[in-house]
């Protein structure tokens, strides 16, 4: 993508902003599969527990430590007050002090993950933080003349007694955090597009910050050694960005930042056409950058000031949620539909030899494998693990039920398995498709620009495209291109409401049948 260079800097953030808020409908051809360095192949081998949300696990802590409040309230109410007492002023004192406490605490700026490693100042924001909770809590009860209802001695226990047990959650919190520490579930795994000398000042910078959650694992460059660092500060050079795009489907890679001054407009831009598909976050550094936006255009990585480019779609608490929406109502359907998954299993023996069940391999969340289960519908000496050939209309490998279970999507009933117990689907998701599928004769990554975008997500049972018609057969490149952009259309606008309109309007979209054999 070629453009005459802005004049100005505000210019040029404008013209990258657009174009990025643009690539997602661009046709930005998908990047095939690169064989990696040695030393790319040695970093990817290094062994990793899984990450935890430093935003979730501050949610946690909010919940935890407003509930303790809470509950070492009404215990010590119980203990100190006599039961013929009327409880609705503790009752309401408990919620207010354990409110008041979690707001405290925030204000006070230790609802965080560098507060949770353990720092003495963090107990000190904290008493002086539940102090002025009291004090509050006096100050209320003056004022509203109710001050005689509450009994001294429970005030004053459950000021102590509330102090000590905090300060032991966090002493047992700090405990645990030093262990995610040092197993690596706090870390953002990164790397540094530009192996430059900006490149090395970012991680540098980087490096110099304490308490960072940031690891740079390695920098990208398709410059040559001659223009490069190969390693700094014992960071390697791992490849170049075609490598990169397949670096990050072998280990795990959570942020992406650019070290190149935002002048390079055009470099830029190529290389992020390249990085999209990917499930990450993408920063711009302008730690370097002598022109400078207003303070409240960037966002920080500690004090490093970045811009924000794509951010990984369906993160923190949305992950959360979509997990939960997954196994809850994931549950609930597989309870309502296993006497029909039953009756099926009994049609599918009687009608021709072979198993019931289906397995086959699929594309699945960031471009990996994942095998999903599906009734058979086809005899099982036409079956095509590959499918290799797609299913047409009156195709002779499917047997009468499969026809039927096909055409109305019952065959996919047990994909509910994957759901709900291996977790490597999603009820509302891009579908996974078959490893050969192929539309006008073309794999379905030649046919559409960008097709591994969709895989930024975990695949589902049913989505979007399937909703509105884009299902079965796909025998022109239009097909699997309306698909596609329905798939990229759900993960740029996912929500919770959104998955359950796609779950209510899934029943009506089968009887349709369209475009199903």
């Amino acid at each position: 993508m070629s453009a005459p260079e802005p004049s100005t800097i505000f210019e040029t953030a404008a013209a990258v902003s657009s174009a990025v808020k643009a690539m997602p409908r661009a046709t930005a051809k998908a990047s095939g599969p690169h064989a990696l360095s040695a030393a790319a192949l040695a970093v990817a081998a290094q062994r990793f527990k899984d990450a935890y949300s430093p935003i979730v696990v501050a949610g946690i802590v909010r919940v935890i430590e407003s509930a303790l409040v809470a509950a070492i309230g009404f215990a010590l109410y119980i203990w100190s007050v006599p039961l013929i007492d009327s409880g609705r002023y503790y009752i309401g004192a408990i919620a207010g002090i354990s409110l008041l406490s979690m707001l405290a605490f925030q204000a006070a700026d230790i609802y965080q993950v560098q507060a949770f490693r353990g720092h003495e100042k963090q107990y000190m924001r904290l008493a002086s933080a539940w102090s002025v909770v009291f004090l509050l809590a006096i100050a209320t009860s003056y004022f509203t003349k109710t001050g005689d209802q509450f009994s001294r001695v429970w005030l004053g226990s459950f000021y102590v007694v509330g102090l000590v047990a905090l300060i032991a959650f966090r002493r047992t919190l700090f405990l645990l955090v030093r262990r995610w520490t040092r197993q690596g579930r706090l870390d953002r795994r990164t790397v540094v597009v530009g192996a430059g000398s900006s490149g090395d000042a970012l991680i540098a910078a980087l490096a110099a910050q304490r308490d960072s959650d940031v690891r740079v694992i390695g920098t990208f460059d398709d410059r040559g050694d001659d223009r490069t660092s190969t390693s700094f500060n014992a960071v390697p050079k791992l490849g170049t960005v075609d490598d990169l795009v397949e670096f990050a489907r072998h280990t795990r890679v959570d942020l992406v930042i650019f070290s190149l001054p935002i002048s390079a407009e055009s470099r830029i831009l190529q290389m992020l056409k390249k990085l999209w598909v990917l499930p990450v976050d993408i920063r711009l550094a302008a730690h370097s950058n002598k022109l400078r936006f207003r303070p409240r255009a960037y966002s920080y990585i500690g004090h490093v000031p970045v811009l924000d480019i794509f951010d990984r779609p369906i993160a923190d608490w949305d992950v959360v949620m979509k997990w939960l929406f997954d196994k809850i109502i994931g549950s609930l359907v597989l309870i309502c539909v296993a006497p029909i998954m039953l009756l099926i299993s009994i049609a599918i023996k009687l009608d021709s030899k072979g198993p019931v069940f289906f397995k086959q391999r699929r594309y699945g969340f960031n471009n990996k494998f994942v095998e999903i289960y599906k009734f058979r519908s086809m005899y099982v000496e036409a079956t095509d693990a590959n499918a290799s050939k797609l299913v047409t209309k009156g195709d002779p490998r499917v047997t009468r039920v499969g026809r039927f279970i096909r055409k109305t999507s019952l065959d996919e009933l047990p994909q509910l398995l994957n759901v709900v117990f291996t977790g490597n689907m999603s009820l509302v998701g891009p579908r996974p498709h078959a490893i050969q599928a192929k539309a006008a004769e073309h794999l379905y990554d030649e046919a559409v620009d960008g097709y591994f975008a969709r895989h930024r997500v975990k695949p589902g049972i049913t989505g979007w495209a399937q909703i509105n018609g884009w299902r079965g057969e796909t025998d022109s490149r239009e097909k699997i291109l309306r698909r596609v952009e329905h798939d990229l259309y759900y993960i740029e606008n996912w929500s919770i409401l959104f998955d359950f309109y796609i779950v209510l309007r899934t029943p009506f979209a089968l009887i349709r049948g369209e475009g199903a054999y």
